[in-house]
């Protein structure tokens, strides 16, 4: 009884939360649904429609043609957009699920806005991978992802074997190496040498402007580039998909640090989602 009353509140918390959040590189929340039956406890959270799948989708071969460098990089922005707005907007941070969480979280159960920024690091190098952060069906050594591409970053001329294979060499590797050269600032150990989220958002910017079209995709078949041509063009897509995927990253169940606690009830006052239903 006492788990079903804290899982109660956690989701009252998240309803009170993202029903006021309103930023184009967050998901959406248009619903819910708060029920009691012979069934238990139903509680559910209905988000917008991702229509061209998560960045998870993409980076794990679900679909047939991979995100372009340039995708890539943009996602990761938007992505970061998100958090800063979280962290310096609306003065909340969120908990990393297994492979995400920040050693000094794992050690003390204190959270912190450089907690997120640590994870942030390990979804770039899954950005420039595309492998998961923990990944049992590898070989041992490789299945911890930062420990696997430790001994490939500090050596420029391996660097290129860690880099996603699904992308047949059409990158930059200037730009990926910049890439992880910043995933590293997100993953130092003290928490205080990590950059705030709105300075990543900035590296990141200075990234994509330093990349050149012509360093990638350019004798990619025509039939693949239409493929993805609304995910590479289109920013909002690219945005969804990157923040989609951070709402798994960091599981909002477990939200903590809130301005609003709003314990046991909703906040109907603050509340203005899209669509409301039960049933």
């Amino acid at each position: 009884m006492a788990s079903s009353i804290q899982g109660h509140k956690e989701w009252i918390n998240e309803v009170n939360f993202l029903g006021v959040v309103k930023h184009p590189n967050l998901v959406k929340l248009i619903g819910y649904c708060a029920e009691d039956d012979e069934r238990g406890i139903q509680r559910l959270l209905v988000y917008e429609l991702m229509r061209n799948k998560s960045l998870e989708d993409h980076l794990l071969t679900r679909v047939p043609s991979p995100l372009l460098w340039m995708a890539r990089l943009k996602i990761a922005q938007d992505a970061a957009r998100g958090l800063a707005y979280l962290h310096e907007e609306m003065d909340f941070q969120v908990v990393g699920t297994v492979g995400y969480a920040a050693p000094e979280y794992v050690l003390t159960g204190r959270l912190t806005a450089k907690s997120d920024v640590w994870s942030f690091g390990v979804v770039l190098y899954e950005l420039i991978t595309g492998r998961r952060a923990v990944e049992r069906n590898l070989p041992r050594s490789e299945q911890k992802l930062l420990e696997w591409v430790k001994p490939y970053v500090s050596d420029s001329k391996k660097f290129h074997l860690i880099v996603d294979p699904r992308l047949e060499g059409e990158y930059c590797i200037k730009s990926a190496q910049k890439l992880a050269s910043l995933a590293n600032k997100c993953l130092m150990k003290h928490p205080k040498n990590r950059p705030k989220m709105s300075e990543v958002v900035e590296m990141l910017g200075n990234i994509i402007s330093e990349t050149s079209p012509q360093d990638e995709g350019a004798s990619q078949p025509i039939d693949e580039i239409e493929d993805v041509k609304e995910e590479t063009t289109n920013e909002t897509e690219s945005t969804k998909q990157g923040n989609n995927y951070l709402k798994k990253v960091f599981d909002f169940r477990e939200m903590v640090n809130l301005r609003n606690k709003s314990i046991g009830k909703l906040d109907w006052k603050n509340w203005t989602p899209g669509l409301v239903r039960t049933w």
